[in-house]
């Protein structure tokens, strides 16, 4: 997609972090935003800046879980401006840190219906209608480093974006006949409030196997300070689009870091190759390649319970736990 001048663009979890910073660039680029979101203070708060900068947005309340929800929002979309988005960008999102093995079925309830089931409701919801309209458009689905592999303290996490990539490629091949692009935009960590998901988790799925406490999601809040500014996902979200690349990975050398990050799954396919990654792991282990804030991070990590398993599990060990 090379022309955004009044395109209609509709973002999920738009009233904050990311998709926050994908309506503000979709907007100064000439779009019409619509922001839907769970949470109706973070609309509030992502209205008032579009009021101020004097540009064209509309918000909807949803939860991307619900079906139900969805229709009604395509509905009002085409009610407000007797069409469907040309751009649809799928962001919202959550995440939760603990070992694998202290996992419930809540948690996996929890995530995957967030992070696969709420982007499969937004695609089975939207696409049939922008192919119907002719929408010459684009599609673009928030992945993450962590779906292209496994992690032990976020299974669930990683899963479903495992999935979304794997889901992104196969809509990327079905949509090419009908003019519409699809971008799996795959970033590492984001200066975005996913620390808070929590406060939006639903009460019947509640039952965790995660410890959390004040501490342990303000150590979570540190670290996504640290990430990518939410205005520069925007801009490479958009330069994606532009350049119709499928697996956007934000960084230079993104060829490079997918190579290695899927080293790790070639490793897997033999045992000669497990025990190259043994080796790699033991030498990382020996080596000084984690410098003083690092470590430092990790110990305050671990003083807090940062991804560790609730106590009380008896069959977690006494070192995964807090």
């Amino acid at each position: 997609m090379k022309e955004f001048k009044d395109k209609l663009a509709l973002i999920t979890g738009g009233g904050s972090g990311a998709g926050f910073g994908q309506a503000q660039i979709l907007s100064e680029a000439g779009c019409r935003v619509v922001l839907a979101d769970i949470r109706q203070d973070h609309l509030d708060q992502a209205m008032a800046h579009f009021r101020a900068a004097g540009a064209e947005a509309r918000a909807i309340r949803m939860d991307i879980t619900d079906r139900e929800d969805y229709r009604k929002a395509a509905q009002q979309v085409e009610a407000w401006y007797g069409s469907c988005p040309d751009i649809l960008v799928l962001t919202a999102g959550v995440n939760a840190f603990g070992p694998a093995e202290a996992s419930t079925f809540e948690d996996f309830d929890w995530i995957i219906n967030v992070n696969l089931f709420g982007v499969i409701n937004g695609l089975v919801t939207f696409v049939p209608r922008m192919i119907q309209a002719g929408k010459q458009g684009h599609i673009v689905v928030t992945g993450s480093l962590g779906g292209l592999g496994g992690c032990p303290t976020t299974a669930p996490y990683s899963a479903s974006k495992a999935a979304v990539i794997n889901l992104c490629e196969s809509y990327y091949e079905a949509l090419k006949p009908y003019g519409i692009g699809v971008t799996c935009f795959c970033p590492g960590n984001m200066n975005t409030n996913i620390h808070e998901a929590t406060m939006t988790r639903p009460e019947n799925l509640r039952n965790t196997g995660y410890y959390e406490s004040a501490d342990s999601i303000e150590m979570y809040r540190r670290h996504n300070i640290l990430g990518m500014d939410i205005r520069e996902v925007g801009e490479r979200t958009k330069k994606a689009m532009e350049e119709g690349v499928v697996l956007c990975i934000p960084y230079d050398e993104p060829e490079k870091m997918c190579a290695d990050i899927l080293q790790e799954t070639v490793d897997y396919c033999t045992a000669e190759g497990i025990r190259r990654k043994e080796e790699r792991d033991r030498s990382g282990s020996k080596n000084n390649s984690q410098d003083a804030a690092e470590l430092k991070s990790l110990a305050d990590a671990r003083a807090v319970g940062f991804a560790a398993a609730k106590k009380d599990l008896s069959w977690i060990a006494e070192e995964k736990r807090f």
